[in-house]
C-alpha cells in the first residue's frame, strides 16, 4: 500500500500515537490502527462498518456514485458481453481468459459437475419439506469428506482444485435440494450444456422427455449469476474469510458463508419482494401501499427499492432490469397480474418525486425476484440460487486470504460492559 503520510490520535494528558494511512489505487484511505493495541486501548466499530479488515484486489464498490467493479471491470460491461464462467475465471485470476484459457477452464469446471454417489443417501436424512438452505448448508460441508485429496490449503494446486470443485459442484447440490423437496428424480449435469443451461436443466428437466432450453432464459439465468458473484466484504465474505483464517479446509468456509447468506437482512431480499406483491395483491392497491410507504408512522416498507450500499442507483439493477423486460415478454408474462403489479411498482419508483429524492430506486434484489419467479424457480430456492453465484466470489476471497503473507486469525476484540469481579457464594447461603 502507498504510505500518505500519519494521522496523530491524541488522548488523555497529552498523550498520543502516531497511526499510518495507506491509500487506495480507488476509494477512500485507510488508517492503519494495528499498532493502537500497544496503548491498552482497542476501537469501537459494531459491525465493522469503519473498519477495512483486509486488503484486496477483487471487487470495488462506490455506492454514493453507483459503481462495482469485478478486478477492474464495471459490471455492466461483464453482464454483457461475458458469461458467468468468463467472470469465474476473472475473480480468480485477475484477467479474462484467452479463447484456450476460458476452453481450459470451462473443462476444468464441467468435469467435476458431478457429485460422490454416495451423497445422494445424505439427502434422504432430511425431511421432504426441509428448507435448500438448511440441505445445502450440510451437504457442502460435507464435500471435504469425500474430497480430501486436494486439503492442503498451502498448496496452490489443491486451492485451484478445490475452486473447481465448488464452482462445479454447487449447482448440482442446489437443484438436487429442489429435485428431492418436489419428490423428482435427481437429473445428473450435462456437461455438453453451458454452466447456467446445465442447471436450469437440473432443475426442470425429467428423464421421459427431452429437454429443451430456451436461450433467453438461459442467458437471463447467466446474467444473475454474474450479477451476484462478488460484493465487496459484505456479512456472508467476511464470514468466509473469518473461518478461513482459523484454516479451515475451503469447503467448510463455503458452508459457512452458505449460512450467513441464508439470513433474510443478507441473501433473502428478493424473497422478501415477491413476499411484498403477494401481500399487495392488485394493481388497484398500488396507490395504498405507497402512501403507507410515505408514511414514516408505518411499519411498511417497499422491499427491493433503495440499498444500504448503493445511494445512487444500484450498478446492477438496470442490467437486471432490461433483462427481466426480455423474460417477461419472451414468455407472454406481462399481463400476468403479479408482474403487471411490480411494472406499476417500478414506474411509480422512477417517477414519483418522494422515491427520487430518497434515490429509492429499485435495486437488483427487486428484479431478480421477478426474473427467477418466471424461470419457475420457486422463492424457497433463491437464496441457493444466490450462493451459486456468489460461490465463486466466496472462493476468490478466500483464496486472496490465505495468499496474504500478513493473513493472521481473526479475532475481534470487544468492550466489556459486564459484571466486575465478584466471589462465588456457596449455594447453602445464596437466597
Amino acid at each position: 500500500m502507498q504510505s500518505k503520510g500519519n494521522a496523530t490520535l491524541t488522548w488523555g494528558d497529552g498523550q498520543s500515537i502516531d497511526l499510518p494511512i495507506y491509500g487506495a489505487t480507488i476509494g477512500p484511505d485507510v488508517i492503519d490502527i494495528r499498532n493502537l493495541g500497544k496503548t491498552g486501548m482497542f476501537t469501537y466499530d459494531p459491525g465493522f462498518l469503519a473498519t477495512a479488515s483486509c486488503q484486496s484486489r477483487i471487487t470495488f464498490i462506490d455506492g454514493d456514485v453507483g459503481l462495482l467493479y469485478y478486478r477492474g471491470y464495471p459490471i455492466e460491461q461483464l453482464a454483457e458481453h461475458c458469461d458467468f464462467l468468463e467472470v469465474c475465471y476473472l475473480l480468480l485470476n485477475g484477467e479474462l481468459p484467452t479463447p484456450t484459457q476460458r476452453a481450459e477452464f470451462q473443462t476444468n469446471v464441467t468435469h467435476h459437475t458431478m457429485v460422490h454417489d454416495q451423497m445422494l443417501s445424505f439427502f434422504k436424512g432430511f425431511r421432504r419439506d426441509a428448507h435448500p438452505m438448511a440441505v445445502m448448508v450440510g451437504v457442502v460441508g460435507a464435500l471435504s469428506a469425500f474430497y480430501h485429496d486436494s486439503l492442503d490449503i498451502t498448496d496452490p494446486a489443491h486451492r485451484a482444485i478445490s475452486a473447481n470443485r465448488l464452482i462445479a459442484k454447487v449447482p448440482t447440490i442446489a437443484a438436487m435440494c429442489y429435485r428431492y423437496n418436489t419428490g423428482l428424480p435427481f437429473m445428473y449435469p450435462r456437461n455438453d450444456m453451458s454452466y447456467a443451461e446445465n442447471f436450469l436443466y437440473m432443475m426442470f428437466a425429467t428423464p421421459c422427455e427431452t429437454y429443451v432450453s430456451n436461450p433467453v432464459l438461459v442467458r437471463a439465468f447467466d446474467r444473475i449469476l454474474t450479477l451476484h458473484a462478488d460484493h465487496e466484504q459484505n456479512a456472508s465474505t467476511s464470514t468466509v474469510r473469518l473461518a478461513g483464517s482459523s484454516g479451515a479446509n475451503p469447503f467448510a468456509c463455503i458452508a459457512a458463508g452458505i449460512a450467513a447468506l441464508w439470513g433474510p437482512a443478507h441473501g433473502g431480499a428478493n424473497e422478501a419482494v415477491l413476499k411484498m406483491l403477494a401481500e399487495i395483491g392488485d394493481v388497484s392497491n398500488v396507490p395504498k401501499f405507497i402512501a403507507r410507504a410515505k408514511d414514516k408512522n408505518d411499519s411498511f416498507r417497499l422491499m427491493g427499492f433503495g440499498h444500504r450500499v448503493y445511494k445512487n442507483m444500484d450498478p446492477r439493477a438496470e442490467v437486471m432490469r432490461r433483462t427481466c423486460h426480455e423474460v417477461l415478454t419472451e414468455l407472454g408474462l406481462h399481463d400476468d397480474p403479479l408482474f403487471k403489479l411490480a411494472i406499476e411498482l417500478e414506474r411509480i419508483a422512477l417517477e414519483d418525486p418522494y422515491f427520487i429524492e430518497k434515490k429509492l430506486y429499485p435495486n437488483v434484489d427487486f428484479y431478480s425476484g421477478i426474473v427467477l419467479r418466471a424461470l419457475g424457480i420457486p422463492t424457497s430456492m433463491f437464496t441457493a440460487v444466490f450462493a451459486m453465484g456468489r460461490t465463486v466470489g466466496w472462493i476468490s476471497q478466500w483464496t486472496e486470504m490465505i495468499s496474504d503473507p500478513e493473513y493472521k486469525i481473526g479475532r475481534p476484540r470487544q468492550s466489556y460492559q459486564g459484571a466486575v469481579k465478584r466471589d462465588v457464594v456457596p449455594m447453602a447461603k445464596r437466597g
